[in-house]
């Protein structure tokens, strides 16, 4: 069940060392932005919200406020912990990692496994983009679903696990649905790369077609439920994608909408990651898809669930946990051969 948006708006940093909240002196290790929105509506609240999350520029710390320069001892501590990413993909990547800014839109069975891997490959800045709650019915799939976090925002849980993987990390957490009329506002300000761990066809449909339209590089995830064999993952072209229902949807939505080529030769220059092994159906069971969006004529083509976290679906840590590291390994692969240029 979808949770109402925090009526509390407003952009905090929180910088190393001690800050003051409600009179309370706390230490935090890690920088973390926060943008909370009200509910939906045409009020000035969501104005002011929409202007906050543009204005990255003002309301983002810059590095030298959120990392200073760190002290030998310090260094030393970031060689031990990353000296591994620079052996495998060399100093210039990880430094290019370091310099990064990736969002992950949807933090759940695949995006929270995605942003664990980010962060544990020095990814300077994550943005973390999702409005649900973490469940008991999350702990089989879910990174963060542990005693102590329930009911807990997830982009909350995952900023506290990136602290403590890696203090110098800057996290800007917004704690909100990605819509298609809020994509500029969010995600106007540019990043190095984007993973798309959304369940929703309409949202994933226009956060593809405006990344195409800018340039953005993205890498879109399919539906990692009702299968249990991660080594049947792969990564394509989304045109190229089978045995996925999700970005068969997605796919025929962008080229009725949004023009995109057709042809069994026809490339979108759009990365997916998917699994080609069949999907495994419960038995007697119809998924119950709390998206509208997913209720459209094409959906009655292909009835049964499709989304990432459907509730009618059974599903697997292994592969969803691997569907979000495949979408990290590709970023950070696009990323390093960056660097190399």
């Amino acid at each position: 069940m979808r949770r109402s948006a925090s009526v509390v708006i407003g952009v905090r940093t929180l910088n190393r060392g001690q800050y003051s909240e409600g009179g309370k002196n706390l230490r935090r290790s890690a920088s973390v932005r926060v943008c909370r929105r009200p509910i939906r509506q045409n009020s000035g609240l969501s104005v002011a919200f929409r202007s906050a999350c543009m204005s990255r520029t003002d309301a983002i710390a810059t590095p030298h406020d959120v990392t200073p320069q760190p002290s030998g001892e310090l260094d030393a501590d970031r060689a031990r912990r990353f000296g591994g990413v620079a052996r495998l993909y060399g100093a210039d990547a990880l430094a290019a990692f370091e310099r990064a800014r990736v969002a992950v839109i949807g933090i759940g069975g695949v995006g929270s496994w995605a942003a664990e891997a980010l962060a544990r490959s020095a990814v300077g800045e994550l943005t973390l983009i999702d409005l649900d709650n973490v469940a008991e019915s999350n702990t089989n799939r879910q990174i963060h679903a542990l005693d102590g976090n329930y009911g807990k925002p997830k982009v909350d849980a995952m900023a506290e696990r990136i602290a403590l993987i890696d203090p110098a990390c800057r996290v800007v957490k917004i704690e909100d649905f990605v819509e298609p009329d809020n994509l500029d506002a969010l995600l106007g300000g540019g990043f190095d790369y984007i993973v798309d761990a959304i369940d929703s066809v309409r949202t994933k449909v226009a956060l593809i077609a405006w990344c195409v339209g800018r340039a953005q590089p993205l890498v879109t995830v399919g539906g990692a439920g009702g299968q249990l064999d991660p080594t049947r993952i792969r990564i394509d072209d989304l045109a190229q994608t089978i045995q996925d229902p999700l970005l068969s949807k997605v796919r025929a939505q962008l080229r009725k909408q949004h023009g995109f080529p057709r042809g069994p030769k026809a490339r979108f220059k759009v990365s997916a990651v998917y699994s080609d092994e069949p999907l495994i159906y419960p038995e007697a069971a119809v998924c119950d898809v709390d998206d509208v969006a997913m209720h459209t004529a094409t959906d009655a083509q292909a009835p049964g669930p499709t989304g990432l976290n459907c509730a009618g679906f059974g599903s697997s840590v292994c592969v969803t946990a691997s569907f979000g590291f495949a979408a990290a390994a590709h970023a950070l692969r696009a990323l390093a051969a960056r660097a190399g240029r």
